[in-house]
C-alpha cells in the first residue's frame, strides 16, 4: 500500500492536504488552511497531468503562499470576526475601570494592578504607589490612566 501512495503523487498530495485541513481545526491562527489548499491544487494538477517532483513542489509553494497573501484577511473578516467590534469589546473591558498604582511613576510611566494583573501604564501626571486611577484607554499591553477624582 505504501508503494501505491508514492507511485500516485495525486493521492499523496490529497492526503497531505487532508491532514493540513484537519490540523487547521486544532491549531489556531488560520494559516495552515492555505497549505492544505496548495496541496489539493497540486493533487488536482497531478491528476490531470504528470508534473515532475520539482514542479509539484513549486506549484504547492506558489499556490500556498499566493493564496495566503491574497485571501487570508478577506476570509478572516468574512467568516471569523470583525476587527472593529472585537476591539470595541476589549476597550469596554478596560475603559473607565479602576486600577491601583504599584510603585511611583517615573517619567509618567509605571505599573498598575487591574483585576489581579500587573500592567504597564502611562499617565500625564505623576502618580504615587497606592493611588487609585481610572483607565482612559488601552494600547497593546499598556494602559493610559489618570488620577481618580
Amino acid at each position: 500500500m505504501i508503494d501505491n501512495i508514492f507511485s500516485r503523487p495525486e493521492l499523496l498530495w490529497f492526503l497531505l492536504g487532508l491532514v493540513l485541513f484537519l490540523l487547521e481545526l486544532v491549531i489556531p491562527g488560520f494559516f495552515i488552511f492555505f497549505f492544505g489548499l496548495g496541496a489539493w491544487v497540486t493533487a488536482l494538477i497531478c491528476l490531470i497531468s504528470e508534473p515532475s517532483t520539482n514542479l509539484q513542489i513549486i506549484i504547492f509553494a506558489l499556490v500556498s503562499v499566493l493564496s495566503l497573501l491574497a485571501l487570508r484577511k478577506m476570509i478572516q473578516k468574512k467568516f471569523f470576526y470583525h476587527n472593529e467590534s472585537l476591539s470595541d469589546e476589549v476597550e469596554d473591558e478596560f475603559t473607565g475601570k479602576e486600577a491601583v498604582v504599584i510603585g511611583n511613576f517615573e517619567n509618567n510611566r509605571g505599573k498598575v494592578e487591574f483585576k489581579g494583573t500587573l500592567w504597564k501604564a502611562i499617565s500625564d501626571s505623576p502618580l504615587m504607589a497606592g493611588q487609585s486611577v481610572i483607565i482612559v484607554s488601552k494600547e497593546n499591553f499598556t494602559l493610559k490612566v489618570e488620577l481618580k477624582k
